[in-house]
């Protein structure tokens, strides 16, 4: 049994829809009701959700976005690189990983409505993860990317959307 086996069964992990493995850790049990929140929502939601998150060896997180901010925090393993495609047509580049001084983050919040994919740096080692919505996450706000409207979108970046959607 490997090291990334041995989390998921510790961690009672389940498969995720954009690849990779999760358990939900934390659920606020106030909710914001659907009146106060902006209108891209449109059911309430709890003030926050927390997840673990772990890419074992060669799995990614295939390209998708939610409704609301995720802050991304870096546990263990291999560092994990972050692609996050701005509505506008810019790409940023961001290494979650525990070397500061290479230019490593602990954690990073990915701002709503972006698109965004991660794959571990090391693709033989695995990675763990938390991750953070607030409003709290609901798989109704969750979109996976589709390969061919993400390349009629960003065709400058058609390396890493080919490498990162799933067919």
């Amino acid at each position: 049994m490997n090291d990334a086996t041995k989390w998921i069964e510790h961690l009672k992990l389940e498969h995720h829809p954009e690849g990779g493995w999760y358990h939900e850790v934390y659920r606020s049990d106030e909710t914001i009701e659907v009146q106060a929140l902006p209108g891209r929502y449109n059911l309430a939601h709890c003030f926050s959700t927390s997840i673990y998150f772990l890419l074992d060896t060669k799995d990614f997180s295939a390209f998708h976005r939610i409704s609301s901010d995720e802050t991304w925090h870096f546990y263990l393993g291999s560092p994990v690189i972050i692609y996050i495609l701005f509505p506008e047509g810019n790409i940023l580049t961001i290494v979650l990983g525990n070397c500061l001084a290479e230019g490593q983050v602990l954690q990073y919040t990915i701002p709503r409505n972006c698109w965004f994919a991660a794959q571990n740096q090391d693709v033989n080692e695995f990675s763990l993860l938390g991750c953070t919505v607030s409003p709290g996450f609901e798989f109704q706000d969750f979109e996976l990317g589709r390969r061919q409207s993400l390349l009629e979108l960003f065709p400058i970046h058609e390396k890493i959307i080919n490498l990162l959607t799933r067919s």
